[in-house]
């Protein structure tokens, strides 16, 4: 797997030097999808999309990096924590935040490898997998190309007219299928909200009051990664509740 990494520093070089030791490790990769100079850019990143891990300067403008990995703890699906910074005398406040890693700048290559193995460890235990089991993917078939989708980066599936829509955070894909097919082999991991349309668990942000020209006052679900809202049916809110508050 590649980690998908959010850096958090005010300071545009010590963000473009992490970047090129990322870009330098082998096992596991590391994707930098986001940088954020403060903690209020962290946290609208973080809401946009999915990241595996958020690796945290300390001192910044305004909110803390601790501040900041407080406020983490917070948000469903919260990425993994590693703290980098100049000053070594915070430690036993990062590891009381469950931090994963505290590094010191500068951070050697060696060490930052290490840390993201540790990462990646921690990510397939939470998720009951070896690192060596294969990653669940979708098959998708778009404009004469195949296309492999990892269906942990799956959003949502909507059916449309004769097909379904398969939302990531970064992408739409079409797919043909069964809604009813998905539900079933996916069951563990998404969750019928409306006759049209399963949701990730793990994607959950929200539960909205919502108004719709059709079907009058209502309910919707918010996730992670997108801005649009899902109609949640009468007869699944309580389910989407349940996983709420899970």
């Amino acid at each position: 797997m590649s980690l998908r990494v959010l850096i958090v520093d005010d300071e545009p070089l010590a963000r473009a030097r992490l970047r090129t030791l990322l870009g330098d490790c082998k096992t596991p990769g590391a994707l930098v999808e986001g940088e954020a100079g403060n903690a209020t850019q962290a946290v609208e990143a973080l809401r946009r999309q999915k990241f595996d891990l958020a690796l945290i300067d300390i001192h910044m403008p305004g909110a803390d990096g601790l501040t900041l990995a407080q406020t983490l703890r917070t948000l469903p699906d919260a990425p993994q924590v590693v703290f980098v910074t100049a000053h070594a005398e915070h430690a036993v406040q990062a590891f009381e935040l469950e931090a994963a890693d505290y590094l010191t700048k500068p951070v050697r290559l060696e060490r930052l490898q290490t840390t993201l193995q540790k990462v990646e460890r921690s990510i397939n235990a939470a998720r009951g997998l070896r690192a060596d089991e294969p990653e669940e993917v979708l098959i998708i078939q778009d404009r004469g190309r195949t296309e492999r989708v990892p269906l942990a980066q799956v959003l949502y599936f909507k059916a449309e007219l004769k097909y379904i829509t398969v939302r990531t955070a970064a992408k739409s894909y079409i797919l043909d299928g069964s809604l009813s097919e998905l539900e079933e082999r996916y069951r563990a991991a998404f969750l019928r909200i409306h006759r049209n349309a399963l949701i990730a668990r793990r994607a959950v942000r929200a539960l909205e009051k919502h108004f719709d020209a059709d079907e009058g006052d209502g309910w919707a679900v918010r996730l992670n990664g997108v801005d649009e809202l899902l109609a949640v049916s009468r007869r699944q809110l309580a389910a989407v509740r349940e996983v709420i508050a899970s």
